[in-house]
């Protein structure tokens, strides 16, 4: 069986690599094993779905004994800050005294993640950690503190490595600014 990746679509502009995601993501893996050196157990938690792709390629890389989880939120309402949060999937495990290790795709405006990672305190957990694979600073609203980050990205929108456009592009091995159409 091929593993060939589809062609790129003219409408999309890669922007990371393939090459580059592997080399950060060894990275971001030494920096997680040194700062978890002494922890019987990390708990990953993986915001889906965007994260699914990152959460497993960093998770294969960690020396720390980890153990994972998931996590999926939706907004309603008429747009994010004024839009009520709703936990669609909750973590199956207690999290009270653990390490936890928050893993998403991307951070933009804030407001979702600050109430997750609020949320993830709120539970007990020992110790709470945002691994971000993409920083989208400029669109940031709210603070969140991102204590391992992938990428810097400008405010553009992206797909690929598990980043979607109506649930298409999630399967790409790099990730690519959409310039196409939107319906």
């Amino acid at each position: 069986m091929s593993h060939r990746q589809p062609a790129t679509p003219e409408h999309l502009r890669v922007l990371i690599s393939r090459q580059q995601i592997e080399a950060r993501l060894d990275e971001l893996a030494a920096q997680i094993d040194d700062d978890y050196a002494k922890s019987e157990r990390l708990v990953c938690v993986g915001v889906l779905k965007g994260s699914i792709f990152f959460l497993v390629d960093l998770m294969k890389r960690l020396k720390t004994p980890a153990v994972v989880d998931f996590f999926q939120t939706s907004s309603y309402g008429s747009g994010t800050k004024s839009g009520e949060l709703r936990v669609r999937k909750d973590v199956d495990m207690s999290l009270r005294g653990q390490d936890v290790l928050l893993i998403e795709d991307i951070v933009d405006t804030g407001y979702t993640l600050r109430t997750v990672l609020d949320l993830l305190r709120f539970r007990g957990a020992r110790s709470v950690r945002l691994c971000a694979l993409l920083d989208k600073k400029e669109a940031r609203e709210v603070e969140v503190p991102i204590d391992y980050c992938g990428f810097r990205i400008a405010n553009e929108f992206v797909v690929g490595y598990g980043l979607d456009y109506n649930e298409r592009y999630r399967n790409l091995d790099f990730i690519a600014v959409y310039e196409g159409p939107t319906e």
